[in-house]
């Protein structure tokens, strides 16, 4: 049985010799006159007809005198022919380590077919082959050393796993990439759109959120999206200046916990304000700085006036009803104010779990490729 690749036999893979020999045939003409008329010797053409030589580019252009077949034939079936054979023989020369590797990547790569960011059919080797391209590499065990020469300038910890830390990164970039915007940062915008942000987090239907976060946010030249959260990528957002003027904000939705969520993207905007970025913020889990202290802080108050919760905590009456009226005063969900007493080890993480809302998000547009 023949080798396949991506359904295509080996034997299906052409040489320019065979056209030219059916071209011969067509014509009647020998291969002696085709070695008179291109200036040749005939052995050079036998080696091309039995496929064992190359059409150059030098020989092409002579064929077009000889046949008046226009040289740009020749070469671009040459081209055609040595492109497929090397795909060929890349996708029979996969080393067991990249298949590990592809292994590892399993649930990203699940998540990257369903967004169509990559080939949903594809399986193998050949979903390494589009995993490279994806991700730009020759080979899929160079990404360590990719991401620990700056490419990501990835954090190294227990938690991380750089293969699909590195992978979730590009993928990020890959569906911010995706989206146009005509409008630069403006900060001023984006204070403005502070109470309108705030306000969706009564909002019950979290598409509708999504959509909502993306179109207020391009108002202010950024680029919003929501990618699933992956064990290896602890990541909990990614801020990237873009050379347009813009900025890319990725959220992920970690624990899928609405307060969770509602603090992380504040925190993130609190960032944006506090100028914290550079070229690119990852702000990882377990980061602890000056910079995160003040993000915390910016979310914490816009969340929650921070003198109405001390009063509400110095009071020492967590009880639901004393919980569900103070969110009434404030204009908040009340599952903002569980979340912070939870976050402040007022409450416990189980208590009143019933109140404590989960987000179900698509968790990103799907990327055509």
């Amino acid at each position: 049985m023949a080798e396949k690749m991506n359904g295509l036999s080996r034997e299906f893979i052409i040489h320019p010799g065979e056209t030219l020999k059916e071209m011969l045939q067509d014509r009647d003409m020998k291969q002696r006159e085709l070695a008179m008329r291109t200036d040749v010797k005939e052995p050079h053409i036998s080696g091309i007809v039995n496929c064992q030589k190359p059409i150059s580019v030098s020989f092409a252009k002579k064929l077009e005198y000889a046949l008046g077949v226009d040289a740009s034939f020749w070469i671009n079936l040459q081209a055609n022919y040595e492109k497929e054979l090397a795909d060929f023989e890349e996708i029979n020369q996969i080393s067991s380590e990249e298949l590990a590797i592809l292994q590892k990547l399993k649930s990203i790569t699940e998540y990257a077919q369903d967004i169509r960011l990559l080939n949903p059919d594809a399986q193998g080797s050949m979903l390494v082959i589009e995993w490279r391209k994806r991700l730009n590499v020759s080979s899929l065990s160079r990404i360590p050393e990719i991401s620990q020469a700056g490419a990501y300038r990835l954090a190294v910890t227990d938690n991380v796993d750089p293969y699909i830390l590195f992978t979730w990164l590009r993928i990020c970039d890959l569906i911010t990439n995706n989206q146009q915007l005509n409008q630069e940062l403006n900060i001023n915008k984006l204070k403005k759109k502070l109470p309108l942000i705030r306000k969706l987090t009564f909002e019950e239907d979290v598409e509708t959120i999504r959509l909502k976060l993306k179109d207020y946010f391009a108002e202010c030249g950024i680029k919003f999206t929501i990618v699933k959260h992956f064990t290896g990528a602890p990541v909990q957002g990614v801020i990237k200046r873009n050379n347009d003027g813009s900025l890319s904000l990725i959220m992920t939705v970690r624990y899928k916990f609405a307060d969770v969520f509602w603090f992380t993207l504040f925190h993130e905007i609190g960032h944006i304000l506090n100028e914290d970025i550079e070229d690119k913020l990852i702000d990882y889990e377990f980061t602890k700085n000056e910079a995160e202290n003040r993000a915390d802080e910016f979310a914490a108050n816009v969340l929650i006036n921070s003198d109405r919760y001390n009063s509400f905590v110095e009071s020492g009456d967590f009880s639901l009803m004393h919980i569900s009226q103070f969110c009434a005063e404030q204009n908040i969900p009340s599952f903002i104010l569980i979340g912070r007493l939870q976050k402040d080890e007022h409450l416990k993480y189980h208590d009143y779990s019933r109140e404590k809302i989960r987000y179900e998000l698509d968790e990103a547009e799907r990327v055509m490729q």
